[in-house]
């Protein structure tokens, strides 16, 4: 018998569900016991991820090849934490607020770490967690958040196909042209599997 090989990126992202407590956003917020996420479950949310050499971003010829691919065209950095981010503590609010945008959200951390939340097709918080060499792609129209972890620091690569958009729209927004579509290319196309399941 085979063995079955580990995920590269099973070390720099690891998915699980949330719980519905109010504590500090910065904690993991397991369920209990821990109900983790699979990749092929945040794939079918539309959810792309990559392990890179986040030590060789400049040079790494797979970044490179994936921006090529993808369109992405531009990028620049931003550093997450209360001695690089004026106003630290309202923005971390803010990125907190559940909203979408819409054009994709790319983003590689070359240093830290955080939590990117997402609803699923039943409107469940998942918490990805992003360490040093994950990239990461929200699709547009997903509903979605972002916080740093407890050790409240990340350096993140933005990655953007031509001029970088970044307007976040907060919930609701379900008359968005990139939210119907992204409910029809991922929701819709899920529950319909489902359906598809159950009449088996």
């Amino acid at each position: 018998m085979g063995s079955i090989s580990k995920d590269p990126r099973e070390d720099v992202i690891q998915a699980w569900y949330m719980d519905d407590s109010n504590e500090d956003q910065r904690l993991p917020h397991h369920r209990n016991p821990k109900e983790y996420v699979s990749f092929e479950k945040l794939d079918e949310l539309g959810v792309l991820s990559w392990k890179l050499d986040a030590d060789n971003y400049e040079t790494d010829p797979e970044l490179m090849k994936i921006r090529e691919e993808r369109g992405y065209t531009y990028t620049d950095f931003c550093e997450v934490c209360p001695e690089k981010l004026p106003n630290y503590e309202e923005k971390i609010k803010n990125f907190y607020e559940e909203h979408l945008h819409t054009d994709e959200e790319i983003r590689y951390c070359v240093a830290g770490s955080g939590y990117f939340d997402m609803r699923d097709h039943d409107e469940a918080w998942i918490r990805v967690w992003v360490k040093k060499g994950a990239l990461i792609v929200l699709p547009a129209g997903i509903y979605h958040r972002f916080t740093t972890d407890s050790d409240g620091y990340i350096k993140a690569m933005r990655l953007f196909v031509g001029e970088p958009v970044w307007t976040p729209y907060n919930r609701p927004h379900d008359h968005l042209p990139a939210r119907k579509q992204y409910v029809e290319s991922f929701v819709q196309k899920n529950n319909a599997g489902k359906a598809v399941d159950a009449a088996a």
